[in-house]
């Protein structure tokens, strides 16, 4: 059985993602680069580390891309945060978790600020082990550096016995380069395709489809 669930949030918690892409539009606007919204859509779930290089020509990228990001967390922290809700399930979902005995961390590229914002609008505080941000690591998804720091918080549970919970490939393909099983969820708004092509072994709707199939799943006990 699982031991421990590293989740992300952004997409797999909370409804997030479009929210993201809109905020980076529009510190892309202020910079000068007027992008499509999927294109940057595509990109979700990356940090702006490795996301502005993806999207931005290298010159601009690497002069402004500490500016940029700046802008950017600014924006969506005032103009953008106050609108994210979260997806049905995730408490009931920690709770049997939880029951388990199961140790939860929550392992995403956000800040630190936004990342304590979001277990208090989860409310899951009493439920989490432990969480690992941006301010963690060097490196955001797809780099592993994300979930491996996550994994120190529950040593000493090894790799064998933990699962990660994510909505985008870049999710899927950190876990793997740590050695991690995925699980994905469609409610970030990836495809079933993109997740299973990244890596992704097994696939639901979102957290309460999870909980739904909870003996079925990764998370059984039974597993």
């Amino acid at each position: 059985m699982a031991k421990a669930i590293l989740f992300d949030i952004d997409g797999t918690l909370i409804d997030s993602n479009d929210l993201h892409t809109a905020a980076w539009q529009e510190a892309f606007r202020h910079f000068g680069v007027d992008l499509p919204f999927n294109e940057i859509r595509s990109q979700i779930g990356k940090g702006g580390d490795n996301l502005i290089p993806a999207l931005l020509p290298p010159e601009l990228a690497k002069e402004k891309q500490q500016e940029i990001e700046d802008f950017r967390s600014e924006l969506f922290q005032h103009e953008y945060l106050p609108r994210v809700v979260p997806f049905p399930g995730v408490r009931a979902l920690f709770e049997r978790l939880a029951a388990d005995g199961v140790k939860i961390v929550l392992a995403s590229s956000a800040k630190r600020a936004e990342l304590e914002h979001h277990k208090g609008l989860l409310g899951i505080e009493d439920l989490v082990t432990g969480g690992t941000s941006k301010d963690d690591v060097e490196s955001s998804k797809p780099c592993p550096d994300i979930f491996e720091a996550a994994m120190r918080k529950v040593a000493p549970i090894t790799v064998r016995d933990a699962v990660v919970v994510g909505d985008s490939p870049w999710d899927v393909k950190a876990a793997c380069k740590a050695g991690l099983r995925t699980i994905g969820v469609l409610s970030g708004g990836f495809s079933e395709e993109e997740l299973r092509e990244a890596g992704a072994v097994e696939i639901h709707e979102g957290p309460e489809d999870l909980l739904r199939n909870y003996e079925s799943s990764l998370l059984s006990p039974d597993k």
